[in-house]
């Protein structure tokens, strides 16, 4: 599985930057968002920005989409690229689409004027595990599941893994692809080639060497911040003669962190 860590030379369309370069092409975008919703018909996209950050402000948690784009419609569309199971994803889902509102609300305009929304996650994993290749949610009455709420917002899981009979050919080639194999479609083969001029780019590179960088710095900054906590954390048990809590925070990570919030450790 790749990880952000992965060397340049062996990056393939399954890591979320090279993805996100990759998805620059507009034509190369549009047929992906195709293959997704088939019932869609797209003229073309736009980039209002290109792997958009959104910050709404010092206390909020930052943003940055890998794809974000509009279509002739003014339908917005986040497509991410999510390699390891974070265990939070559905509520990740939730976080980005309200981003997405907030930005495409000016002040003073209206909310019946809020576009529909997109947000798409593309796994190699199963995220339900119930064999599907794609997971689509859109909030419906609980009452009466004919009726659509109407907010026109859509949450997408992909599942390279899948295993049912439930996508189209199409997509199905894509999604091998994003899983490691060789399908052979047009689509994948074009994208093929667009990852190896990609990595011969060298601003890319460095960029993305840049961004490596930074993210083994605040791992080891996490590390040492994590220490900073378990010791405090020791001292205010001995302090309690708490012993055997102790022993029990070195191997339950979940009692640990409890803990943290019984002392008010942050």
């Amino acid at each position: 599985m790749e990880t952000r860590q992965t060397k340049w030379e062996e990056l393939s369309i399954s890591n979320d930057f090279l993805f996100g370069k990759v998805m620059q092409n507009p034509e190369l975008c549009k047929e992906l968002l195709q293959r997704i919703l088939p019932d869609l018909r797209i003229d073309h996209v736009e980039y209002p920005e290109l792997q958009k950050s959104i910050n709404v402000d010092m206390d909020a948690r930052s943003v940055r989409l890998d794809v974000y784009v509009k279509d002739d419609k003014e339908v917005v569309y986040d497509i991410e690229m999510q390699v390891s199971d974070t265990k939070e994803l559905p509520k990740r889902s939730r976080y980005y689409q309200s981003m997405l509102d907030l930005q495409s609300l000016d002040k003073g305009r209206f909310y019946d004027e809020l576009k529909r929304s997109y947000v798409i996650f593309i796994c190699p994993f199963d995220l339900y595990g119930n064999g599907r290749h794609i997971y689509t949610f859109e909030n419906i009455c609980k009452e009466d599941s004919s009726i659509l709420m109407g907010d026109e917002a859509v949450k997408i899981f992909l599942n390279a893994k899948g295993t049912l009979d439930d996508v189209s050919d199409d997509l199905k080639a894509f999604l091998d692809y994003v899983a490691g194999k060789n399908p052979k479609d047009a689509y994948v083969e074009r994208l093929e080639e667009a990852v190896k001029e990609a990595k011969k780019n060298r601003e890319w590179r460095h960029e993305y060497m840049t961004l490596l960088m930074r993210d083994q710095e605040n791992v080891k900054i996490g590390e040492k911040r994590g220490e900073e906590k378990m010791l405090l954390l020791v001292e205010r048990l001995i302090e309690d003669r708490r012993f055997d809590d102790i022993a029990k925070i070195k191997e339950d990570k979940g009692y640990r962190q409890r803990l943290y919030v019984e002392y008010h450790i942050i």
